[in-house]
């Protein structure tokens, strides 16, 4: 009978160490305001400056977020220019206060559908802030969890490296990062929408009605409180966790 190698039971506490979100609803923020969709995108950066605050007050080690996925490209062009055009100005008016507070800036996705420019200042963001350690910041952008698998599984293909859960593991985009505690998803919707497919095994997810440029401290809070109810086994049976305790 052929054996399985047991994995190592990733480390828990109260406080995720990583949470991973999908910024959801804010078209929807703005359709309800009568105000264009991309009122509701500006709004949803200062919420996201928000919660990089909270993550970073609360201990939290790692945040990753879902800013634009490899299916946005979809969405009227108009829009699609406008995102692009907020992502460059957030670049060249966040960073430096990133690295102020002690925050590293990082982003996974296939750069190459991004301008010269987009990409120039996304090198440079991730090389001034590279050595700090309060929080690491990671946005998705031009991202899908089946992209992030295929192009692991050429690297190791071109490595020659036996194929095992590990080797690919360690050719992903977030291969450095423990994988995320707790998984959000604002804006009503219960899916995970082709985000960290593979990372998110483990995960504890919560959904919640809120839309993102609503989503402040107060609603990270409840979302950890939830995380603090779930028992994560790990493939343990409730007794065992009891005498690890």
């Amino acid at each position: 009978m052929s054996t399985r190698t047991k994995q190592a039971i990733p480390v828990t506490s109260d406080v995720p160490r990583h949470i991973a979100i999908i910024m959801d609803g804010n078209g929807r923020w703005a359709k309800r305001r009568f105000m264009p969709r991309f009122a509701g995108h500006r709004k949803g950066v200062e919420a996201l400056r928000g919660v990089i605050r909270a993550c970073a007050e609360r201990g939290v080690t790692h945040l990753t977020v879902f800013a634009f996925s490899s299916e946005n490209w979809r969405r009227p062009q108009e829009e699609v220019t406008l995102l692009m055009e907020l992502f460059l100005r957030a670049l060249e008016n966040e960073v430096a206060k990133l690295h102020e507070n002690g925050i590293r800036f990082r982003v996974i996705g296939d750069l190459s559908g991004f301008s010269e420019r987009i990409q120039t200042l996304i090198r440079e963001a991730e090389t001034l802030t590279r050595d700090n350690s309060r929080l690491t910041f990671t946005v998705a952008a031009n991202y899908g969890g089946r992209w992030d698998v295929v192009q692991a599984v050429k690297k190791l293909v071109a490595s020659g490296e036996p194929v095992s859960e590990a080797a690919l593991a360690a050719h992903l985009s977030l291969a450095d990062t423990p994988e995320p505690d707790l998984f959000i998803r604002t804006g009503g919707e219960q899916r995970i929408s082709n985000f960290l497919l593979w990372q998110l095994a483990y995960t504890e997810l919560y959904f919640t009605d809120a839309l993102w440029p609503d989503f402040d401290a107060a609603a990270l809070d409840a979302a950890i409180a939830s995380y603090r109810t779930r028992e994560r086994r790990f493939g343990r049976t409730s007794e065992q966790l009891l005498t690890a305790s």
